[in-house]
C-alpha cells in the first residue's frame, strides 16, 4: 500500500522497465536504483530525498506478490516495509537504506553506465547495488513456498541521523535475524565500531593583548588538554583491542574559540570523537575522559575544563557461532567466495537492530572505500555474486533458521 500520493514525489530519471521486474536481475535492478535520484537533502540543498525511489521499489515489490508499505518517517522522507510468508517459521530481515550522499563534483551522479565491468554512479556501491541484491532474492523467492517470514526493510536517512532505522525499530519491526547489505566487499561483517562525541570546554578569562597580568588565555589552555587527549589516543592503542575491529580510538574533531587578535580568549570549545569497541558504553567512556582532564590539571595547575557526553552511538557485535554468521559464511562457500568474518570500522544502522533484539551483521556488494567518493563505482560481479548468496542463505534460513 502507498501511504503518499504518487504525484507528490519527483520522479528524476526514474523508469519501472518490465524486463528488470519480471527477472529481478540484480544488476538491472541496481541500475534503476542508481538512476533515480535519492540525495540526502539534510547533506545538499536540492536532495530529492526518498519519494522517488521509494515508489520505485515498492511497485517492484507489489508485483512480486509483497506487502508493501511506504511510511513517512519525516517530512518528505520514506521508509518502504515488504513482508511475505505466514511468519510460522524463522524470520529475515533483509535492510538496506534508499538515501544517498550528496552529488557535488561528480562527472555522471546518476548514469548507471558499465564499463569494463564496473557500474558507476551515485549510490552505486553505498548502497544501491545491496538494496538490489536484497531485493533480488526477495524476487526469487517470491514465487517459494517457504515458512518463515522475509522482511525487506528499506530505510530512510542512514547518511544522517538514521531517521529511517529508529522508526522502524520504534515501530516494532523485528525479525529473528538481519542482514544490512552496507558494502563490505562480500566480507561477512559481524561486529562494527560505535563513537561517542565529546564536548570539552576550558575557561580563561578575557583581557586586553595589552594586560596578560589579568587575562588567561584559554585556548593555550586547551592545548594542554589536547596533549592529554593524544597520550589518552596512544593508550587505546596500546591497551584495547578487538579480534575483529583493532583497538578503540580517539581524535580531536574541531575547535573554536577566541574573539579577535588582541583579546585574551575566556573560551575555547573541543569536540573529540571516540570509537567505542562493543561493550563500552557512554559512561565509561565519560569515566576515562575524566582522567584525561586530571591529567591536563596536573600537567597546568589552574585549568579550568569540563566535558560533556553528546552524541553516542553503540558498537554492536554478533557472535561468530550464530545461526546468521555460520548460515552465510556456509552460502558463500557454496558460491566460491571465501566468506571472511572481519570487522567493520564505521558505525552503520545495524546497531539499531542489534540492540532491539534482532541480531544483524553486515554483508554486500562493494567497498566502502568507494562509498561517498566523488567516482563511485560498484564490481558487476560483485552484485551477481552477493544476490546470490543472499538467495541462498535466505532459502535455507527461513526454513531452518
Amino acid at each position: 500500500m502507498y501511504l503518499f500520493p504518487k504525484d507528490r514525489v519527483k520522479t528524476g530519471r526514474m523508469s519501472h522497465p518490465t524486463d528488470a521486474m519480471t527477472r529481478a536481475d540484480p544488476v538491472a535492478l541496481t541500475q534503476q536504483l542508481v538512476r533515480t535520484p535519492s540525495v540526502n537533502p539534510v547533506l545538499e540543498e536540492g536532495g530529492d530525498g526518498e519519494g522517488a525511489v521509494a515508489v520505485l521499489v515498492a511497485e517492484w515489490l507489489e508485483g512480486w506478490g509483497y506487502r508493501p508499505a511506504t511510511v513517512e518517517v519525516a517530512p518528505g522522507r520514506y521508509n518502504v516495509v515488504a513482508r511475505r510468508g505466514a511468519g510460522a517459521g524463522p524470520s529475515l530481515i533483509l535492510n538496506g537504506h534508499l538515501d544517498t550522499v550528496g552529488v557535488a563534483g561528480m562527472a555522471e551522479p546518476f548514469s548507471g553506465d558499465i564499463r569494463e565491468g564496473r557500474m558507476y554512479g551515485r549510490g552505486s556501491a553505498d548502497m544501491k547495488s545491496g538494496v538490489a541484491c536484497a531485493l533480488a532474492a526477495a524476487a526469487a523467492l517470491a514465487e517459494e513456498e517457504i515458512p518463515g517470514e522475509l522482511i525487506i526493510a528499506l530505510t530512510a536517512d542512514e547518511e544522517h541521523a538514521s531517521l529511517g532505522m529508529a522508526a522502524l525499530v520504534d515501530g516494532g519491526v523485528s525479525a529473528d535475524a538481519a542482514v544490512v547489505c552496507e558494502p563490505t566487499s562480500l566480507a561477512i561483517m559481524p561486529a562494527h565500531k560505535g563513537f561517542l562525541w565529546i564536548d570539552a570546554q576550558v575557561e580563561g578569562r578575557a583581557a586586553h593583548g595589552s594586560r596578560p597580568e589579568i587575562g588567561v588565555d584559554a585556548i593555550a589552555h586547551m592545548g594542554h588538554l589536547l596533549v592529554a587527549f593524544e597520550e589518552e589516543s596512544q593508550r587505546l592503542a596500546r591497551e584495547t583491542d578487538h579480534p575483529l575491529l583493532g583497538p578503540a580510538s580517539l581524535h580531536a574533531g574541531t575547535i573554536s574559540g577566541g574573539s579577535a587578535p588582541s583579546v585574551y580568549p575566556d573560551r575555547c570549545d573541543l569536540v573529540v570523537e571516540r570509537r567505542t569497541l562493543p561493550h563500552e558504553t557512554a559512561d565509561s567512556v565519560m569515566a576515562e575522559v575524566e582522567s584525561v582532564l586530571s591529567r591536563a590539571r596536573k600537567r597546568r595547575p589552574g585549568l579550568k575544563g569540563r566535558a560533556s557526553p553528546g552524541l553516542f552511538r553503540a558498537a554492536t557485535e554478533v557472535p561468530g557461532s550464530s545461526p546468521l554468521v555460520t548460515g552465510l559464511r556456509e552460502a558463500c562457500a557454496r558460491s566460491g567466495v571465501p566468506g571472511a568474518l572481519e570487522g567493520m570500522s564505521a558505525w552503520v544502522d545495524a546497531c539499531f537492530l542489534n540492540e532491539h533484539g534482532t541480531p544483524a551483521v553486515c554483508f554486500g556488494p562493494g567497498s566502502i572505500a568507494q562509498a561517498h567518493a566523488t567516482v563511485e563505482w560498484v564490481s558487476v560481479a560483485e552484485v551477481e555474486t552477493c544476490a546470490r548468496v543472499l538467495t541462498d542463505f535466505a532459502r535455507r534460513f527461513l526454513r531452518v533458521g
